[in-house]
């Protein structure tokens, strides 16, 4: 078990658990994100029809990690995957499909040895060579 300090709770510790966790301390610390300005296993719904009219089935998504700016607005989604999964660009469509609800700024994709950050620029997204601070994203 490890502790979430999102979730406030302790959580199975899974390869992939670990990386999140890690993540979530790298973004604390060294980005200067505050937790509680982070949520983990955020729930996405796709595909949802009012009423339950078009007879179109909801599909639930989970977001590894969502980081918020100072009005609660999603800022960046981070996709985090077991050190052993490479981040491919299925990875990247994957974060990218929860972009389309979040509407994010910033995308993370990690696996713990390797970390991959994109800035939205436009209509895309471009890779950063660094990762920005929290003050930054904001600006």
């Amino acid at each position: 078990m490890i502790w979430d300090p999102l979730r406030k709770k302790s959580v199975v510790l899974t390869p992939e658990e670990g990386v999140r966790q890690w993540f979530i301390q790298l973004m604390h610390e060294r980005m200067g994100i505050p937790l509680h300005m982070m949520m983990s296993e955020v729930g996405l719904e796709f595909g949802a029809d009012v009423g339950g009219l078009s007879g179109r089935k909801r599909k639930v998504y989970r977001a590894d990690i969502v980081v918020y700016d100072r009005q609660a607005r999603p800022l960046m989604v981070v996709e985090c995957k077991r050190p052993e999964v490479e981040l491919t660009r299925q990875v990247l469509d994957q974060a990218l499909r929860y972009n389309r609800i979040l509407d994010v700024r910033y995308v993370a994709l990690t696996n713990g040895s390797r970390t991959l950050l994109c800035k939205r620029e436009g209509d895309s997204f471009v890779f950063l060579d660094q990762a920005p601070t929290w003050e930054e994203m904001l600006a």
